[in-house]
């Protein structure tokens, strides 16, 4: 590698001077690097420049989109492959030194306006011959998430704005997602700020076996810390979360007084009351009831909502129908082995039993629901009234419903986030499942209320694109299949064509951070967790070697029974 003359870095750790200007590119943002560096730029690297605005010099940050050789050894000492073109080079007499050179496209990203706290456009391209370099680290990480960096935090004992000497690490509320992918380890540390995600909601998005349980996992850790305490409520549909528990006592998440609180709540104790299901809820369970027995259905639904108890059951349903429409009404009939079946003889249904919404939510507390022996349709009713009830409590709080002396229902003082492995199971792309619309409203309303929503999946052409387009943070792992890539494409704004670039190429634990969290899309690398990861892969080759020896020590079913001895098999005596 060949340098060019330097004059000493005046910013912070990985500030290195690394080519000049050459030009302006083919977009109106965009411009051409040289340089002879072949180590310190690769693509998706951020350098800077300094450009007077309004007579105020600002450091510019850039992204490099694409690096291409301009010059190199000549193609002829590639020839053979046993010998280095570097030796064949100096038989000749050719000199190698210097010989490489770098052309490099860049995209203007701005400067960082401290009165508006994000980027802004300077519209204006460095002029050629313009010194680049890389940007400082600390610098990077005051800037490139969305941490409200303000004029205050920048300003240094001379009055002069220096966006190196924010600590990002005294600030409270971020969560440590892992390191920028173009520097060293833990050179550059990514901190996301948590009030951002959790009010305008989060989406995972990877591949199987890419690592977004485990980055899921990653974003739990940091808000059951110390200085986040939040309010967690995670929909585990196959059980992937059980090691959370080590949290419990774990002094990485203590503090003042403070400990985690992670419980649990499985398909033996997560109950629904009949009267918590609308009319629709029950609708969407019941095989395809005739137009005749919705109407029927709606009337008597509507009648025992008004009643003053809550504790009726599908016998005290049908008695009201008949009373509506007469004892003998067919379908009333055919209503009646319809509900006994999806309802009655369902042990997740109850008729006074009901989940306290202060066992599942608090301050400082992960509740894990446990969902994995249920069926898909029993996992939609839980989470559609469950998130009912609480939107609804939510509600309440923030319009102070609770000064009432009137109102008898819940109240959650305290924002929430929801967490739902296999998104697309709850908000489904068809529109089928119960909890769609309330995942709908709580995606768009839920902001103002403080109630936000998390979704995990591996495949985003199957989630709902009305509720993927609201989640404002984006994490996409590694995803190949177009279809998915096209899905982010359209209902993921921050995901321009350089993060779709990216997807196939990243690798287990790699990801693309974009939207509200961020100031620009950044690709990090995931840091390691506190607790186990409960979602490994099963190898399978070991196990079936041990599954193997284990079977052969078994007896053998064909192995001849003990007829008491001689000669005779047994077959003769039984001819």
């Amino acid at each position: 590698m060949s340098s060019i003359d330097s004059t000493p870095s005046t910013g912070g750790g990985g500030k290195e001077l690394i080519g000049t200007v050459a030009g302006p590119g083919e977009g109106p943002n965009e411009f051409i690097v040289v340089t002879p560096d072949e180590q310190a730029v690769k693509t998706g690297e951020f350098i800077t420049y300094s450009v007077p605005v309004e007579g105020t010099d600002r450091d510019v940050i850039a992204r490099v989109t694409n690096r291409e050789q301009a010059r190199g050894l000549p193609e002829t000492f590639m020839a053979d492959p046993n010998v280095a073109p570097e030796t064949v080079a100096s038989t000749l007499g050719v000199p190698t030194d210097e010989i490489d050179l770098y052309r490099l496209e860049a995209t203007v990203i701005g400067f960082y306006d401290t009165g508006m706290q994000t980027f802004s456009n300077p519209r204006q391209l460095p002029s050629p011959g313009t010194r680049l370099w890389t940007a400082p680290n600390e610098m990077l990480e005051a800037i490139l998430p969305n941490l409200g960096v303000d004029e205050e935090a920048a300003t240094d004992t001379s009055g002069s704005i220096d966006l190196s000497r924010v600590d990002v690490e005294d600030r409270e509320g971020l969560a440590h997602m892992g390191w920028l992918l173009n520097r060293e380890a833990n050179a550059v540390d990514i901190h996301v700020p948590i009030d951002e995600f959790a009010a305008t909601h989060l989406a995972i998005l990877a591949s199987t076996g890419s690592g977004k349980s485990y980055t899921a996992g990653v974003l739990m850790e940091e808000m059951m810390m110390p200085d986040s305490r939040a309010s967690l409520l995670v929909f585990d549909p196959h059980g992937e979360y059980g090691t959370l528990s080590e949290m419990r006592g774990d002094e990485t998440f203590s503090g003042e007084g403070y400990q985690p609180e992670v419980e649990y709540f499985d398909p033996e104790n997560l109950r629904i009351r009949i009267s918590e299901l609308n009319v629709g809820d029950v609708m969407s369970i019941l095989d395809n009831p005739s137009d005749r027995m919705q109407e029927r259905l709606d009337g008597g639904w509507r009648a025992m909502q008004r009643r003053e108890s809550r504790t009726w059951g599908v016998n005290d349903l049908l008695d009201e129908m008949r009373q509506q429409y007469g004892e003998d009404d067919s379908s009333v009939g055919a209503l009646e082995w319809r509900l006994r079946r999806s309802i009655q003889r369902n042990d997740l249904f109850t008729t006074d039993a009901n989940v306290p919404l202060d066992d599942l939510v608090a301050p400082g507390r992960c509740t894990v629901l446990q969902m994995d022996t249920l069926s898909r349709r029993d996992q939609q009713m839980i989470a559609t009234v469950l998130l009912r009830r609480l939107y609804q409590a939510r509600l309440a709080a923030v319009r102070n419903r609770g000064e009432d002396n009137e109102f008898d229902g819940e109240i959650i003082r305290h924002p929430l986030f929801a967490l739902f492995e296999e998104g697309h199971r709850f908000a489904p792309a068809t529109g089928e499942a119960p909890s769609l619309g309330i995942m709908r409203t709580i995606t768009s309303e839920g902001r103002k209320f403080g109630f936000g929503l998390g979704i995990i999946s591996q495949r985003p052409s199957k989630i709902d694109q009305d509720v993927l387009s609201q989640c404002g943070t984006q994490v996409t792992m590694q995803i190949q299949n177009p279809t998915d890539q096209d899905a982010i494409k359209n209902s993921v704004e921050a995901a321009g064509e350089e993060v779709l670039r990216e997807l196939p190429g990243l690798t287990p634990g790699q990801a693309v951070v974009s939207g509200d969290s961020m100031n620009t899309p950044v690709l990090i690398q995931v840091r390691e967790r506190h607790t186990r990861h409960g979602a490994d892969s099963i190898p399978a080759t070991s196990q079936w070697q041990q599954a193997h020896k284990e079977r052969r020590q078994q007896p053998s079913r064909a192995e001849a029974a003990d007829m008491g001895g001689g000669e005779s098999t047994g077959e003769e005596d039984l001819l």
